[in-house]
């Protein structure tokens, strides 16, 4: 059974709480880390994949999905603190009672700021670069972010839903295996598996919108339009972590399911 993962989430649930009590700056910075790193995976994502959405080629959402996974690895490796992962990891943590419910709320705010402030500046230093100037290189990323503003919102809801169920299985399910490689390997596949069945993932449209909005866009990509895919994007995104997840697994080990299950 998952009892040794799922401890090993209660405990980092608490030492998040810990960094956000001793310290609500270093949690903010932390989440604002990790919304960069979605940053940087984003444009490796869409600069790679751009090569073959010029061509037309059935090839550009596989090699982008691939590409893509290298983001996950930062966060987990370079200590960035993901608000999608923690609706997952608060609500277990709440549900087990070790943690308030109201500490668990506040870190999910706080770090959904983090994460948007990141996402914020990451554009900023994008645009700096100069490196999305030239419509040749942004026309798939252009592309991307006038099909998520312009989606049916309860579309776009439960592809959240579906979506951070399977992001939040690749923090999880990498717990129990040993060795960094099977980890890693692990985390890209369910990201490969989110990203090219086109479910849809709060923290990583505010980096793809933020990089669209300061490069040269068509009046079809506006904040409204960010907005307006943001709202039903992280409302599914909370019940693919905290119910999907969060509330499944704490019921699924609920003392006595092992004795029932033998």
């Amino acid at each position: 059974m998952e009892t040794k993962s799922l401890m090993l989430v209660e405990e980092l649930a608490l030492k998040k709480c810990s960094i956000f009590k001793e310290s609500p700056l270093r949690y903010f910075l932390r989440s604002m880390l990790a919304s960069m790193f979605i940053g940087f995976g984003v444009i490796v994502a869409f600069k790679t994949g751009n090569f073959f959405y010029l061509e037309q080629s059935p090839f550009t959402y596989p090699i982008a999905a691939v590409t893509f996974g290298g983001a996950i690895i930062l966060i987990v490796y370079g200590g960035g603190d993901l608000f999608t992962g923690n609706t997952f990891y608060y609500t277990f943590a709440a549900l087990r009672k070790k943690m308030r419910w109201l500490d668990a709320i506040g870190m999910w705010l706080f770090s959904y700021a983090g994460n948007l402030m990141g996402a914020i500046l990451f554009a900023g230093l994008i645009f700096s670069t100069g490196l999305f100037k030239d419509s040749s290189v942004n026309s798939f990323l252009l592309s991307a972010a006038e099909h998520k503003m312009n989606s049916p919102m309860t579309e776009l809801f439960f592809r959240a839903i579906l979506c951070n169920w399977l992001v939040c299985l690749a923090f999880f399910i990498p717990m129990s295996q040993k060795g960094d490689g099977a980890k890693m390997f692990s985390m890209m596949l369910f990201v490969f598996c989110f990203f090219i069945s086109g479910y849809e993932h709060s923290i990583a449209n505010m980096a793809t919108f933020a990089v669209a909005l300061v490069t040269d866009h068509p009046d079809t990509i506006s904040l409204y339009g960010a907005v307006r895919n943001l709202i039903p994007v992280t409302l599914g995104n909370i019940v693919g972590g905290a119910f999907m997840m969060g509330f499944m697994y704490h019921f699924a080990n609920a003392p006595g399911s092992e004795d029932m299950i033998k």
